[in-house]
């Protein structure tokens, strides 16, 4: 990957203009001077979020940004500013950008929101091309004024994380395979000082892990359970469990998907790599908190061996599964990690992620990920976090109606709901079955949000997006 690691900081009377490219200076619509107004007139622009607009001094190139009106900005506008400004001094090849903060040292997560656009919108995902296009110019971005540098860098370390899970999701999947996610998760555990422990398929299988066993046994790449263990909170206190769906290529199995833009499933470990994602952030953060993690992680193939349409699978709690479409199967690796964590860590609450159904994407598009789950007071929760980051949820129910619908007639349940209906609801009633009781939990089908995300600045829309880590960091309080 390529992208900008680091910030630099400076004075505002220390910026000298020659020394970049491109000097960004931040604009509000209603404080806006005659000057500067007739500027924004003359290039068809009035100073809303994200409006670029340029004069160009003997020493280099000024692009004022737009903010909107100051009484409305909120710190999404500030992200998505940043990812206009560093857009074009990429497409541009400018290599050194001095960008002026638009909050003052006593406003943290606006100077944090800012950073985080700076660094997310500086990524490119180029590891592939031989050609031109592996061209990268940018250097460096120096933040320049009386911003709230701890909180400014705090952003530039969560972006960070956020790059590197992008990354993992971005390259194809005989390069990110299970094995990889299980390097990844060691390297993150070594600098966190986490517990890591690998179970490969013969351990799994024996702990009685059949669900995620019937997914694998179709594919000749080892497939993988991650267990991640961060405990640097109150030993008395509960863990927080985070699940992600590994599925590192989906074929569809048997069940086998259609040919078009098959290429895509690479990114169904999307879930995986949120997951990698938050842990890589409190590793280099180090908050107080108990997190586990856990991730599934395989092949979806189709072969001899493969899972079949009628097969009867037993989960990690006992629980029959009767397989209706082997296309289903994130659900059938997720069931086991959920109740794997239940038994072993009873943890505070759970939160699992998976890029699940297409419905979500019929019902949301790229804009929303669907929220489920059986308490409201975490999902509050996680509404207050997606409003603080900009990462947008909706809740969609989960009543007992839909639940009924995963009843199997001749298992506990079935791995579909009823025919052509409420897809990503019928997903979060059948991994319902799979919590412990009293444990506050949660489903995010990121589906629809977790690559090809159209209308953010700070996201290349071609490739994943790394959405929902900021979140999640906010939620547990990183």
């Amino acid at each position: 990957m390529a992208h900008i690691n680091k910030l630099k900081f400076i004075k505002i009377n220390d910026l000298v203009d020659e020394d970049y490219c491109l000097v960004g200076v931040p604009t509000y619509s209603d404080e806006m001077d005659d000057d500067l107004a007739g500027l924004f007139k003359s290039q068809n622009k009035k100073g809303n979020v994200g409006d670029l607009v340029f004069e160009i001094t003997e020493e280099c190139r000024i692009a004022y940004f737009g903010l909107g009106k100051f009484e409305e900005r909120t710190p999404e506008d500030f992200r998505r500013a940043a990812g206009t400004l560093i857009n074009h001094a990429i497409k541009n090849d400018f290599k050194n950008v001095a960008v002026e903060c638009p909050a003052e040292e006593e406003e943290p997560y606006f100077c944090q929101a800012f950073s985080e656009g700076l660094i997310l919108s500086s990524y490119r995902f180029l590891n592939y091309f031989t050609d031109d296009r592996a061209n990268y110019s940018l250097k460096s971005i120096t933040m320049v004024g009386s911003c709230n540098k701890s909180s400014a860098e705090k952003g530039v370390k969560i972006a960070n994380a956020v790059c590197a899970a992008r990354d993992l999701a971005n390259h194809p999947g005989n390069v990110t395979t299970p094995t990889r996610l299980a390097e990844f998760a060691k390297e993150v555990g070594e600098k966190g000082k986490m517990k890591v422990t690998i179970f490969d398929r013969e351990k799994f299988t024996k702990m009685g892990m059949g669900s995620f066993a019937g997914v694998a046994q179709g594919t000749n790449e080892p497939p993988k359970f991650i267990i991640m263990e961060y405990m640097n909170g109150p030993k008395s206190e509960k863990p927080i469990a985070l699940v992600g769906k590994g599925l590192t290529f989906d074929t569809g199995g048997i069940s086998l998907k259609p040919g078009l833009r098959m290429e895509e499933m690479k990114f169904d470990m999307c879930g995986s790599a949120i997951v990698l994602g938050v842990m890589n952030a409190i590793a280099t953060l180090k908050p107080k908190i108990n997190v586990v993690a856990l991730i599934p992680s395989t092949h979806n193939m189709l072969g001899g061996s493969a899972m079949k349409p009628g097969d009867i699978l037993t989960a990690y709690n006992g629980k029959t599964i009767e397989v209706l479409n082997t296309d289903a199967e994130g659900r059938l690796i997720l069931a086991d990690a959920l109740a794997y964590a239940s038994k072993h860590y009873k943890p505070s609450f759970m939160l699992d992620f998976a890029t699940l159904t297409g419905a979500v994407v019929v019902t949301l598009g790229k804009i929303a990920t669907g929220l489920m789950g059986n308490d409201q007071s975490l999902i509050n929760r996680i509404q207050k976090s997606s409003d603080n980051t900009g990462e947008l949820v909706w809740q969609l129910p989960l009543w007992k109606e839909y639940c009924d619908q995963v009843k199997s007639k001749i298992a506990d349940v079935k791995n579909l709901g009823s025919p052509g209906q409420a897809g990503t609801i019928a997903g979060a009633a059948f991994l319902k079955e799979f919590v412990g009781e009293n444990i506050p939990w949660v489903h995010f089908d990121v589906a629809g949000t977790s690559y090809h995300v159209e209308n953010r600045s700070y996201i290349q829309k071609d490739g994943a997006s790394g959405q929902v880590i900021r979140l999640v960091l906010d939620l547990i309080g990183v």
